[in-house]
């Protein structure tokens, strides 16, 4: 468990560096840039709790602060990515059943936008980074909070699937078989669960329905 979780963790954070590198921060966009490795660490950081969460941020923000073309002081990063890690983790409920509703990660998605924006130019605050001021912190927070929340279907359920699915966790089951029904059960109801919960019941109430058709023929024909 610990192996396939360290194991997916790493290559989720690696694969997110890169996209949002090579891929995210040369759109050009207005504001902020979507911040994929935040998503990430929060997909992971709802399924494995907050000790896990912390760690996984610590590292990923890590990564980023040493990753070209980073500007900034190394650690500054991981520190922010470290605390939202944690805070993300403590949404997981304790008896391990999913969320239910697409209110909680919605607003699990836009507080950990604007708290990483508002904690990373406080932290830049200290070091002497004052580069939030000039170009405009109430824009920043905006911003990455809309660009995030827009990203954030297509990307935390489906890294809540693998997390579950690495653990071999029978929720993980009643998702669907594909990454696609995830985030389209995002879109409807938050997380994909409950469609796909849906699905997997419609599935077996079928199968019994053929089963019981099948015994009342073998019946008649044995008369």
């Amino acid at each position: 468990m610990r192996f396939n979780r360290m194991l997916l963790s790493t290559t989720l954070v690696v694969v997110a560096l890169v996209v949002q590198v090579t891929v995210l921060a040369r759109l050009q966009l207005p504001g902020a840039v979507p911040d994929l490795l935040l998503l990430t660490v929060l997909g992971l950081a709802m399924v494995y709790g907050h000790v896990a969460g912390a760690f996984i941020g610590f590292g990923a923000g890590l990564l980023a602060d040493l990753a070209p073309p980073a500007d900034h002081a190394a650690g500054r990063y991981a520190l922010v990515l470290c605390v939202i890690g944690y805070l993300a983790g403590l949404v997981r409920p304790e008896n391990g059943q999913p969320l239910r509703s697409a209110v909680g990660p919605m607003l699990v998605v836009v507080a950990a936008a604007v708290g990483s924006t508002l904690l990373y130019a406080g932290v830049g605050a200290l070091v002497g980074d004052t580069a939030a001021r000039h170009v405009g912190l109430g824009g920043l927070l905006f911003t990455a909070a809309v660009y995030d929340l827009l990203l954030a279907p297509f990307t935390v359920p489906l890294i809540m699937w693998l997390a579950r699915r690495s653990d071999n966790d029978p929720l993980a089951e009643g998702q669907g078989s594909t990454g696609s029904d995830v985030a389209s059960g995002w879109l409807s109801s938050g997380t994909g669960l409950r469609i796909g919960a849906q699905r997997s019941g419609l599935r077996i109430k079928a199968a019994r329905t053929r089963a019981s058709r099948a015994g009342r023929i073998k019946g008649v024909k044995r008369l």
